[in-house]
């Protein structure tokens, strides 16, 4: 495969008020290394973390100019010649933190995150170490699997990676969005049941085709967290994803068990909290914030979504790579539901799922 020696991409300058540091343009195709592989890029995605990326509130390392996204999936077409890991042909994902490869994250696994610091996947083609990248599940196709990266794999870690979920344990997940859908099929494959929240009859009903045992319409039900420790019959539930931050950790803490764990996400409703983390001493849990993964928990993740055949819930709107930044616009305005894919390539077979079947998983 002839590979150009410039490509398009989309370039994060530096932070502004907006997203006028999100450039579009020409940059080099990566030479590879020794131990560096060449992927062709087929899908990316996009998360709420790339959002605030441009606009200065993203609390861990940048280094600009950067190119943006860390969500990718694609193919190798070539290899340094130390590589043992992979050949071409196989279809890789991007690990988020390049250095976060087992065990613990360190300070110096957080300096190593794709579109923050490293290049990101908002490019036609892309270099990356054979350790930074993970095999993609084979029954995903490139855009499903473009989702893995940020929000699979922070699902992931936060029902397995402090106290493992186990079968008959209660999983509650706020909203429609990525982590919290990806959690949702995650904890009923573990055999959970899964109390989810929404903010629409629409939304009740795509939680509940994905298994949802119970709805909560929280704009109806303001105290929806003690709503869902009644629904355990008192005790509480043993896992809250928390992505709401000071919109909703008050109700979060009201609907954890004894000994339950808060793994603390995001913070969509605000970062400023008014509920005091001595709560967490009140009501006997723990408050754990989760900083995405390693590649080891990566490929147990890949593993479970092909046992259990898992596809994650994508828009009904895709983007080319051109759109990027309306895609961006898109997801700001909080109006999507799952994951936002942005096509790069295209590949009949494989890259871009028509728009009926990314409807079909809803």
């Amino acid at each position: 495969m002839a590979v150009p020696s410039s490509q398009k991409q989309w370039t994060v300058t530096g932070t502004g008020k907006g997203l006028e540091t999100l450039q579009y343009g020409d940059g080099e195709v990566p030479k590879v290394g020794d131990n560096e592989v060449l992927i062709k890029l087929h899908a990316a995605s996009l998360n709420y973390r790339d959002l605030i990326i441009p606009r200065g509130q993203y609390p861990f390392p940048t280094n600009f100019p950067v190119v943006a996204a860390s969500d990718g999936a694609g193919e190798v077409i070539d290899v340094g010649p130390k590589v043992s890991k992979w050949k071409k042909g196989d279809k890789v994902v991007t690990l988020f933190n390049q250095g976060h490869q087992f065990g613990a994250i360190d300070i110096a696994a957080t300096g190593t995150g794709v579109g923050g610091v490293v290049d990101g996947t908002l490019r036609q083609y892309a270099v990356y170490n054979e350790t930074g990248l993970v095999r993609a599940p084979k029954n995903l196709s490139y855009a499903e699997a473009a989702t893995l990266t940020c929000a699979g794999l922070t699902s992931w870690n936060a029902l397995y990676g402090l106290k493992a979920i186990k079968p008959g344990d209660s999983v509650l997940v706020q909203g429609t969005g990525g982590v919290s859908l990806f959690a949702l099929q995650f904890a009923k494959a573990a055999g959970a049941t899964v109390i989810a929240t929404t903010s629409s009859k629409d939304k009740e009903e795509i939680v509940k085709k994905l298994g949802a045992d119970h709805v909560i319409n929280y704009r109806e039900d303001v105290n929806w967290g003690e709503t869902a420790r009644n629904l355990t019959g008192g005790v509480g539930v043993d896992i809250v994803i928390e992505v709401g931050g000071a919109g909703t950790l008050e109700q979060s803490l009201k609907a954890i068990k004894f000994e339950g764990t808060i793994a603390i996400i995001g913070f969509l409703g605000g970062a400023k909290i008014e509920a005091s983390i001595i709560e967490c001493l009140v009501r006997i849990c723990t408050a754990r914030g989760v900083y995405v993964g390693s590649r080891q928990q990566m490929e147990e993740m890949v593993a479970a979504i092909e046992a259990n055949d898992i596809h994650p819930v994508l828009d009904s709107k895709v983007f080319t790579l051109e759109q990027a930044k309306e895609a961006y616009e898109y997801q700001w305005a909080k109006g999507h539901v799952g994951k936002i894919s942005i096509t790069i390539t295209h590949n009949p077979s494989k890259s871009s799922p028509s728009e009926a079947s990314l409807r079909s998983h809803l």
